[in-house]
Parts: structure tokens; C-alpha cells; sequence
């Protein structure tokens, strides 16, 4: 099963010729996608130009699709990883450690989030971002871009 990143979610929703032809080839693969990309698709398109018509499309998409809620087992994995991920790629003193935010090094938090989702819930990720490549240089966890 694959967890949809924010932007395999748009390409999807917006009919990306070759996302869309490599889900097809997947057959009856379940997609599912978290409440954090969610989130994130409403907040685009509260302030996208066609507020009405993307708000429609991605309640649409989302009726399709599971969505994984954040759970104290996915909270768990986020919290340890977030410390892995600082100790790794963060200041070398501890009191700077706890400082210091995951975009000081390159990692948006809500990707983090949507790591830990799919590693709580061992999905293969589905995206282009490359926070997560970054992030696996910490944890292993699967991950695919479908362009």
C-alpha cells in the first residue's frame, strides 16, 4: 500500500499524465494519504484563485483514499525520529541540540509527520520531495516518486 505525499496528491487531482498512468499500472493498489497532506491540500486550496472548485476536487480525492489520522504510535515514531534526525544533521553540543528546528537543517516538520505516518503504518511514501531522502539517511523507510 503507498502513502500519497502532498504533491503525488495534486498530480493526481490534477490529472498528471504519468502519475496517473503509473497508478493504473498498479492495478487495484490501495493509495492512502494522512490527515497532514489533508490538511495541507485544504490550505492550498483556501488560497488557490478557484477556492470553490479545488475545495471540491480534493473532497472528492480524499472520499476516495484512505486517510491515516496521527495516532501515540505515530507521535512516538515522530518524536524519536525528530531526535535522530537533530543528533544526525544538528549541532554537535547538546544545548544547541534542543534548539534547533528541523528546518534549521533542511526538514519541513510536516514532512516529518508524514515519514512517521508511513513507517507507523509500513506504506511505501509517494513523493518528490527530498526532505525524505534526507530523512533516510537516518531511518530506512520506503520510499517512491511516480514521475
Amino acid at each position: 500500500m503507498y502513502l500519497l505525499d502532498t504533491n503525488h496528491c495534486t498530480f493526481l487531482i490534477e490529472g498528471e499524465p504519468n502519475v496517473v498512468e503509473h497508478l493504473r499500472s498498479l492495478g487495484q493498489t490501495q493509495i492512502a494519504t494522512s490527515a497532514i497532506v489533508a490538511g495541507e491540500l485544504r490550505f492550498m486550496a483556501r488560497n488557490s484563485q478557484h477556492q470553490t472548485a479545488n475545495l471540491i476536487k480534493i473532497g472528492t480525492f480524499l472520499q476516495r483514499i484512505d486517510v491515516y489520522p496521527v495516532d501515540r504510535s505515530t507521535a512516538e515514531i515522530y518524536g524519536d525520529f525528530k531526535s535522530e534526525i537533530i543528533k544526525e544533521f544538528g549541532p554537535i553540543e547538546k544545548a544547541r541540540r534542543k534548539t534547533t528546528k528541523l528546518t534549521d537543517i533542511g526538514i519541513g516538520e510536516n514532512d516529518l509527520w508524514i515519514a512517521a505516518t508511513a513507517i507507523r503504518h509500513s506504506l511505501t511514501l509517494v513523493s518528490t520531495d527530498r526532505d525524505f531522502e534526507r530523512m533516510r539517511q537516518v531511518k530506512e523507510f520506503s520510499l517512491e516518486s511516480w514521475l
